[in-house]
């Protein structure tokens, strides 16, 4: 069955790569815009608002580091004008993909192409030497803005205006984020800025607001924490005195829940201090399900848990 799906899959990817035309929406000549992750989706419709069409491939509690593409994922990309997707390797399954798109004259563009890379984190555990959270810094986050609102006006220079206001709204509102985030921060003393989670997604949020992060898988959920990693970091989390530990919506909670029971025989307590939202946003209408929701989330339930 997985033989003839790859097939079916393989097929559709050749269409896709030699597929060059014009596909505008015919209905109202809006720009086909496809893109991999719940935090790029919601960055294009900021970005984009009603003069483009969005269509995510990945939803709430969707781990890309995992994802596959389905049959109908390949159509939405034949029909695709332009891709956003992170790069990195952040969309490990997908990155065959974005190459032969790029090769065959099809747009497809690394949001991450906007950072300097001597400004990401090395890593000696991932796929492509950096890690690929860079939507947890806010300022990154503020520079692809920019950079995809470039793209925007290349690819559709008609809507070159539109662009250009609803960015400067959404930077407007991003520095608001960050001012926002570091006053709560700020209500907890730097001793207690220790953050466990499921796996290594927050380091630059760590960086940037001062936090020591320890992920309990590797930067990408493609690796498996052991036994070993298990009983290091509970011993960790004893000799610091650390007063809770976060789960995250992508990644199953097992093994917090592992680490916690880990704490626990040793006859210490730690909590769980309540689901961070990592790889992807918050269900579509939600608070949490807009990137700057999501944020400001994040940080509350953090600072909460850890006073």
């Amino acid at each position: 069955m997985k033989k003839i799906k790859y097939i079916i899959i393989s097929a559709l990817m050749l269409q896709l790569f030699g597929c060059k035309t014009d596909t505008k929406n015919a209905d109202n000549g809006q720009l086909n815009v496809v893109t991999t992750t719940t935090m790029i989706t919601d960055l294009l419709q900021n970005i984009g608002g009603n003069a483009i069409n969005v269509v995510g491939l990945m939803g709430s509690g969707v781990d890309p580091h995992l994802y596959k593409a389905s049959e109908g994922d390949v159509s939405k990309l034949v029909n695709a004008d332009v891709v956003f997707y992170g790069g990195l390797h952040l969309e490990g399954k997908l990155v065959e993909v974005f190459e032969k798109m790029e090769k065959t004259g099809k747009k497809a563009i690394a949001v991450s192409n906007a950072l300097d890379k001597k400004e990401l984190i090395g890593s000696e555990y991932f796929a492509s030497n950096y890690d690929p959270h860079i939507w947890f810094n806010v300022t990154f986050w503020k520079q692809i803005t920019t950079y995809v609102t470039n793209e925007l006006k290349k690819a559709d220079p008609q809507n070159a205006s539109v662009f250009e206001k609803n960015s400067n709204k959404y930077l407007e509102d991003l520095t608001k984020l960050d001012a926002e985030v570091r006053a709560k921060i700020n209500e907890l003393p730097k001793d207690k800025r220790i953050l466990v989670t499921a796996h290594d997604a927050f380091n630059y949020f760590g960086n940037t607001y001062g936090f020591n992060v320890v992920g309990l898988q590797g930067i990408s959920t493609a690796t498996e924490a052991g036994v070993q990693d298990v009983q290091e970091l509970s011993k960790f989390i004893i000799d610091n005195k650390v007063k809770a530990i976060f789960v995250e919506s992508s990644v199953p909670k097992r093994t917090i829940e592992a680490l916690q029971a880990s704490v626990k025989s040793k006859h210490h307590d730690v909590a769980i201090g309540g689901t961070l939202y990592s790889d992807a946003l918050g269900d579509k209408g939600s608070v949490e399900g807009t990137y700057i929701g999501m944020f400001k989330y994040n940080v509350t339930t953090i600072v909460n848990a850890l006073k």
